[in-house]
């Protein structure tokens, strides 16, 4: 049988053109494709989200760390009373009433005094004003308002660091009688006295318009703290396990109640 011959396809016309020739033809010349080369030392990368790269400042680390520490660990009473706070309705009124007996700043009272030195200066004789109604602030004054019983309210910081430093206010307050409440945020009462933080303030008198306001705050403050004395000395915090270990439990869980339901039906 004779070899089979390769069958030749015929050449295109010249005026007939594949539709690929025809792109290349019509892309411009003056804009020459450049692709983009990510080697190194030659075109920079892509952004890219690298917030798990970052190195957190220290403190961001530690606040975490005793955060995570005290939902894992068993908090006694005494500590875990701190995580209890003032509800956000009553502590606003609180401190609508804490605003109106804010200490005066030290321009005020530069102000106030250079002129009471002008009226001397002066020949005329410097008024007798009463002593201002203000809110005392420093813990060793207020342990000592608490232990005369002349405070009204106390109002405590719950972040103060150490805590040892006011862990046996709350105790103090209940044992003479004075109302108290704990409260987020040791800078939000040094903004009240114009300092940077403050452990804990005390009100000692208000004046006549304000004492129905004060009566309201004292019996919403009561009825969370001091009524529930003994729920609170009570009551631990923590033992709260992480996402990973809820997990393993639940599956053990899941796993024990398949084989118990496999034991009844065998």
């Amino acid at each position: 049988m004779a070899p089979q011959k390769s069958k030749k396809v015929a050449a295109l016309p010249y005026n007939v053109r594949s539709s690929k020739d025809a792109a290349k033809k019509e892309a411009d010349p003056l804009f020459e494709r450049r692709p983009r080369k990510f080697g190194i030392g030659q075109d920079i990368q892509p952004q890219r989200d690298m917030s798990r790269y970052v190195k957190w400042p220290k403190y961001v680390r530690l606040q975490r760390q005793r955060k995570i520490l005290r939902m894992r660990l068993k908090v006694p009473p005494a500590l875990n009373q701190f995580s209890q706070t003032l509800d956000r309705n009553t502590a606003v009124q609180l401190f609508k009433l804490l605003a109106k007996y804010r200490p005066e700043t030290k321009q005020e009272k530069k102000s106030r005094l250079n002129a009471k030195a002008e009226k001397i200066a002066a020949g005329q004789k410097a008024e007798a004003t009463e002593k201002p109604t203000i809110i005392k602030y420093g813990i060793n004054h207020i342990t000592h308002l608490v232990e005369s019983k002349k405070a009204k309210l106390v109002v405590i910081a719950n972040d103060v660091d150490p805590v040892e430093l006011v862990v046996w206010l709350p105790a103090l307050c209940r044992k003479m009688g004075v109302p108290y409440c704990i409260v987020k945020g040791k800078a939000r009462l040094g903004t009240v006295v114009h300092q940077k933080t403050a452990t804990a303030l005390a009100l000692v008198d208000v004046k006549d318009e304000d004492k129905q306001s004060l009566s309201a705050v004292v019996s919403a403050v009561n009825a969370n703290f001091a009524d529930k004395s003994e729920e609170i000395r009570r009551t631990w915090g923590g033992g709260v396990l992480g996402v990973k270990s809820q997990a393993k439990i639940a599956k053990r869980q899941a796993a024990a109640a398949r084989e118990a339901a496999i034991a009844k039906t065998a």
